[in-house]
């Protein structure tokens, strides 16, 4: 949390507790390098008010080592792990490499897994283009799989959220420096309009600032709440 945007925040507790303090949902990136204890879950689940939601990402050994493949037991333990967020466990990221294509076998196969396992709300960042074609955006529906629209978007169906409409998860990586650069004023009016349609439409909307670099994630954050409540 950057120094300016302290003032922002509840003086007291940790720094997730400050955090849900002033926002309502927080993405889980670390489960992607490496597992949690489901202590450590049940930990953070303890540690933030009834309302406050956690997503959490698949870890790299599932999308990006075994690339949806032969994954089932890694698959258990993950799920396993981030149940301990109970009813805090609000969606599921699935962030696919560039370089992972469509395949009708692979895909199905594990999306399937997943969901015999977890009922709950799924949203799939794939990069390749194979991914952005009216077939698989059916496909993600039948599974109640939602798209990410992520920027910098790179094709351009991917402009709009795909698959599933009752998800609406978006992903700002920072444009036109991913990573450090800040969204501005006109962007973030523009978004939040979109985001209350989405939301009037009766999806679940999530956004994400990912521009952590340069610490432009939690006043973009504060600025968008603000236009939402507004």
């Amino acid at each position: 949390m950057p120094r300016d945007s302290w003032p922002e925040f509840p003086e007291a507790g940790t720094h997730l507790q400050r955090y849900a303090g002033r926002l309502m949902a927080a993405e889980i990136n670390s489960s992607f390098y490496r597992p949690h204890q489901p202590a450590t879950y049940e930990r953070w689940a303890g540690s933030v008010p009834h309302h406050f939601r956690f997503s959490v990402k698949l870890p790299k050994t599932i999308t990006h080592e075994r690339r949806l493949r032969d994954c089932g037991g890694l698959l258990d333990g993950f799920l396993a792990q981030a149940a301990g967020l109970g009813d805090k466990l609000g969606c599921l990221l699935v962030q696919l490499p560039p370089s992972l294509v469509f395949d009708a076998a692979t895909a199905p196969s594990f999306f399937k897994a997943l969901r015999a396992q977890h009922a709950g709300p799924v949203a799939l960042e794939p990069r390749h283009a194979s991914w952005f074609t009216p077939d698989v955006d059916a496909a993600l529906e039948k599974w109640r799989i939602a798209r990410v629209l992520a920027d910098p978007v790179r094709h351009a169906p991917g402009a709009a959220p795909g698959g599933w409409p009752g998800l609406v998860y978006v992903r700002l990586h920072g444009s036109p420096r991913m990573y450090y650069s800040a969204y501005g004023q006109a962007t973030l009016q523009a978004l939040a309009l979109k985001l209350r349609e989405s939301a009037d439409s009766g999806a679940a909307v999530w956004c994400i600032f990912d521009n952590t670099a340069s610490g432009a994630a939690v006043s973009n954050a504060l600025e968008l709440d603000a236009l939402l409540k507004d």
